[in-house]
């Protein structure tokens, strides 16, 4: 009971202080300069409420644990057919699903199309990531700094030399890609936390560059009037904008609507994200797939069996930084502005929790965890402020009550007969 005692008086100490900075104290302008201003009264009460919680959640944490244990979790193979009919059913069910997603966004509102194709964005990051994190076990903290390198290529080449959105976007990913190559170098004998902190410090260094050179990539202000996709030399705007383009509605003989473009970028989105899961689908069943959950299970035993820990490393990394090449360029097109205040850290932790939220290696999870990432923050919009809070508070929940992810990953294995 002791021990417990000061395990909660610790936690709720460490609580008191980081609530105090982040949420009791703020700068506020008084004129031309700043002033301290303290939290409200109720925003103490809230500060002395969630200490409270703290406390006592390190009091009782084996009746937590317990309480958790109870609660039901959700047995997903038991609701799907038998594996014989589940491998005839599979391609159906599929097929369906992308017929679905193609049909929707001509159904429902602009802000809903919006929100999905963001999503889809994630979907591709959480994805990328999993290559890294999920199936080959290297903590990755800086993989916005991909995700920024497509980003910007598309923008620089798009404002420079004019290139299309569809000739930039292999080269975003094949620039990422290099990145991602260059980056496992320096990393190939670290591990764990020494990993993490080398990652973190390359995505700052990405975003400091990004931030300083200036003359290159507008420094703070960022890149502006981003050329979008066009299909085939249609142009989704009133009028077209490059000579020899025509507008989507003129060719057509229709009337113009704004709400064509962003489902245009929304069904984008959507051929991305599905060749995406398909390639990585592709190499988890291959042996580099194989090598990946080796190395991420047991690094010495990988070794012992011959597999060459340098390519698998450098194979991950580079795989994974071209998916989020691929989201970046997207990202850029669909934004038609960037700066690096889009590629903080905060979206790599994002990025991260969504891939922890779903499950280690998971795709089905990480697509569901990117979903819920994205829609939680539009349902609730007057707890904005709280947001990374309750983003925390989400994740101590799932490791308290589902430690592997909400849809673990299935490997395939053999049963014999007694």
């Amino acid at each position: 009971m002791q021990g417990k005692l000061y395990n909660a008086l610790f936690a709720s100490g460490i609580a008191l202080i980081l609530t105090c900075l982040m949420v009791g104290i703020k700068l506020d302008t008084e004129g031309t300069q700043l002033a301290i201003k303290g939290a409200t009264t109720q925003q103490w009460l809230w500060i002395g409420l969630g200490i409270g919680l703290v406390f006592l959640s390190q009091i009782f944490s084996d009746q937590i644990d317990s309480a958790f244990s109870k609660v039901p979790k959700p047995q997903l193979s038991k609701l799907l057919p038998e594996e014989k009919k589940m491998s005839v059913l599979k391609p159906w069910l599929i097929a369906l699903l992308v017929v679905v997603m193609l049909i929707w966004p001509f159904m429902v509102s602009r802000g809903s199309v919006d929100l999905a194709t963001l999503a889809l964005i994630y979907i591709m990051l959480g994805l990328g990531l999993n290559i890294v994190v999920g199936l080959a076990g290297l903590l990755d903290l800086g993989f916005v700094a991909f995700y920024a390198v497509g980003a910007y290529t598309y923008a620089l080449l798009s404002e420079y030399f004019g290139m299309s959105f569809w000739a930039c976007l292999p080269i975003s990913a094949g620039l990422a890609a290099l990145f991602g190559f260059v980056l496992g170098f320096p990393v190939l004998r670290l591990r764990g936390d020494y990993l993490a902190i080398v990652t973190l410090g390359f995505g700052e260094i990405i975003r400091i560059l990004l931030n300083n050179w200036t003359a290159v990539t507008g420094g703070p202000n960022g890149i502006s009037g981003i050329a979008k996709p066009t299909l085939f030399g249609l142009e989704f705007s009133r009028r077209a904008k490059e000579e020899g383009n025509i507008p989507f509605h003129e060719f057509f003989g229709i009337d113009y609507s704004s709400s064509y473009k962003v489902i245009f970028l929304y069904l984008i989105a959507v051929i991305l994200t599905i060749f995406v899961i398909y390639v990585i689908n592709r190499l988890i069943r291959m042996p580099v797939g194989r090598a990946w959950e080796a190395l991420r299970e047991d690094e010495i035993a990988c070794r012992s069996l011959g597999l060459n820990r340098t390519v698998i490393k450098l194979s991950a990394f580079t795989l994974g930084a071209s998916t989020a090449g691929f989201a970046g360029a997207f990202f850029a097109a669909r934004q038609g502005f960037i700066s690096p205040e889009s590629f903080i850290f905060i979206e790599s932790a994002i990025i991260l929790a969504i891939v922890v939220l779903g499950g280690m290696g998971s795709q089905v999870g990480v697509i569901l965890a990117a979903i819920i990432m994205t829609i939680l923050p539009e349902l609730a919009r007057e707890f904005s402020e709280y947001r990374m809070l309750l983003f925390g508070l989400l994740m101590v929940i799932m490791m308290r009550w589902r430690p592997q992810g909400l849809v673990p990953m299935k490997r395939p294995h053999l049963e014999l007969n007694r």
